[in-house]
């Protein structure tokens, strides 16, 4: 098969054209014809996401037709081998074409149920993120957890699947293959084999600082940085992992004696601890793509105005001890020497942990960059929220930045049988964290870019319906702004919220109170390039604080934090992980 170039795909008559594009969508031609009329495109994603804002436009009807076009994945039509050559193609990949009997009944049951349900088939790109097809079991596995969806879900989910039906075909007809990608995604996989001893052989992938996971992870990283062609890979004081790519001006023979390089250097990288069960791309993305960049590079023999320092950040998560930023915070002079004392639950301190994995706790220090040295930061970042995927865009630019600051709250309640407790007598501690929330939500949304949020909700003491606990509710809640004084503003606000009285919604004659504790505080700002400098929050103390209420209130009483705020130094790292978090395009 000939393949097209995107200059054809702009020169071509506007009939030869959609003739050669025949199939990328099951027989719905006018949204290539439609998209067409747009011509030229600067590139073939240019001419993809046109595609995709046609349909976008086109309604919901037309959206349920091209639907219903789609066959049913080894149903009638695969039977009968009325398929499009594309669609047996696909099923083919996948698998689909020998099914056991048992496979082909269970399909079919789904899919009948699917369609009963929302009217339209199931549709999935049976050839999966990397074009070679998934597995019979990962498509019945998807169809199972899919079929209890919500219509509207569904809806948007299948219409993403059908653009990367479109995807996958259109780059077969332009002879397109991301090789670059699939290098970053191979080095991802091969790296997410480490995981921390506790979470071995359950599928979750946990790389705590400083474990033996974490240490096998950068050994992996550091190799990895080497073989992709960095002139020097090491691991500095803090585990971070840092390669470098020297610039055009770089001595061709090794010769330390032509004196240092005099061009300045672009930093980029991002983390490679992660979360508990966390991501395999997480950070990690932001390691790998800089790798191939330099990988192809040096396959072409090129050099850069510029040296190219990827690093892969130790820690930033926060997950062992109470500091995150570690690894970045190391590298602008923001480490703060009181953390080497933290200890992690099972006794060990940072000092030790880090003097057992041979580290050098006086040399973190030397590692501070100076900026002057320095063109910028750049990260790529998976993004985390549900903006490019309403935009239906792969690639976004980060236009503000996510600061935050926690809070852990405690309130107790009265313990009551539910059956018998009038609702005006009732002292449920979930009902008044839950108005406690509510109330923080509306006092933050005052404030252009804020909100709160209740990243979780846990009562202890009671384990039947029919019972009040009268043990204490723990609340989470978090304050997030764009950009770090707008939090350092909001973050008074939602201590208000915690400190005010909460009245019950019933008549006064009510008795009693609740009362709140607010029992620990965790956050930091945002201070990134590019960005304004926004300040640490730490605890210097705190003072319990008692309010009198009118006595038919509930109330709150809680120990309000005195906060010492530290505007930090313009720096190299500034821009990293709150600009990773709120996404604007």
């Amino acid at each position: 098969m000939n393949t097209l170039t995107l200059e054809q795909l702009n020169s071509l008559p506007l009939a030869e054209a959609v003739q050669r594009l025949d199939g990328l969508y099951e027989h719905s031609p006018w949204i290539v014809e439609t998209a067409l009329q747009r011509r030229p495109f600067v590139s073939l994603a240019a001419f993809k996401h046109g595609m995709v804002q046609v349909v976008a436009a086109a309604g919901r009807e037309p959206q349920l037709a091209l639907l219903r076009a789609h066959p049913e994945l080894a149903g009638k039509a695969m039977v009968d081998q009325s398929l499009t050559a594309e669609s047996s193609n696909e099923q083919s990949k996948a698998g689909l074409t020998h099914c056991t009997p048992a496979e082909f009944d269970e399909i079919q049951r789904l899919n009948a149920e699917y369609n009963a349900r929302f009217g339209f088939p199931f549709i999935l790109a049976v050839r999966g993120p990397r074009g070679m097809g998934l597995s019979k079991a990962e498509i019945i596995a998807t169809l199972e957890r899919r079929v209890q969806g919500h219509p509207d879900f569904e809806l948007a989910e299948c219409l993403r699947n059908v653009h990367r039906i479109a995807e996958i075909r259109l780059n077969d007809k332009f002879g397109y293959y991301p090789t670059e990608g699939h290098q970053v995604w191979d080095w991802q996989e091969a790296l997410a084999q480490h995981t921390d001893a506790a979470y071995a052989g359950t599928g979750q992938l946990t790389v705590t600082y400083l474990t033996d996971a974490h240490l096998a992870c950068a050994r992996q990283i550091q190799a990895n940085m080497l073989a992709a062609g960095c002139d020097s890979a090491t691991i500095d004081a803090v585990g971070n992992v840092v390669g470098r790519y020297e610039s055009d001006s770089y001595p061709r023979i090794f010769d330390v004696s032509q004196g240092p390089i005099s061009s300045k250097t672009l930093l980029t990288g991002s983390h490679y601890d992660t979360v508990r069960n966390g991501g395999k791309y997480d950070g990690r993305l932001g390691i790998y793509v800089p790798l191939a960049c330099v990988q192809a590079l040096k396959a072409q023999g090129r050099r850069l105005p510029y040296a190219l320092e990827v690093v892969a950040f130790a820690e930033e998560e926060g997950q062992r001890y109470k500091a995150t930023f570690l690894g970045s915070g190391a590298l602008t002079g923001d480490f703060d020497p009181a953390w080497l004392d933290q200890t992690d639950a099972d006794g060990v301190s940072m000092r030790d942990a880090m003097a057992r994995a041979g580290l050098d706790v006086n040399a973190i220090g030397a590692i501070r960059r100076n900026p002057a040295e320095y063109q910028g930061f750049v990260e790529v970042h998976i993004e985390q929220g549900p903006v490019l995927n309403a935009l239906d865009i792969p690639l976004g630019v980060v236009t503000s930045i996510n600061a935050s600051v926690r809070y852990v709250g405690e309130i107790t309640g009265m313990a009551s049988h539910a059956g018998t407790t009038p609702m005006g007598q009732r002292r449920d501690a979930a009902g008044l964290a839950g108005r406690t929330l509510r109330h923080s939500r509306w006092r933050l949304g005052r404030h252009r870019g804020a909100a709160a949020s209740a990243p979780w909700l846990h009562q202890c003491g009671a384990r039947a319906l029919h019972l009040f606990a009268g043990f204490a509710c723990s609340v989470g809640c978090a304050a997030r702004c764009t950009g770090g004084q707008s939090t350092h503003r909001t973050a008074p606000d939602l201590r208000a919220a915690w400190s005010a009285p909460q009245p019950h919604p019933h008549h006064a004659s009510q008795r009693g109170a609740q009362r709140a504790r607010m029992a620990a505080t965790l956050g930091s700002g945002g201070h990134r390039l590019g960005c304004a400098p926004a300040p640490h929050a730490q605890w210097r103390g705190a003072r319990r604080h008692e309010a009198a209420h009118h006595p038919a209130a509930g109330h709150v009483v809680c120990a309000r934090p005195q906060l010492r705020h530290q505007p930090q130094p313009a720096g190299v790292h500034h821009q990293r992980r709150h600009a990773t978090r709120g996404r604007c395009v």
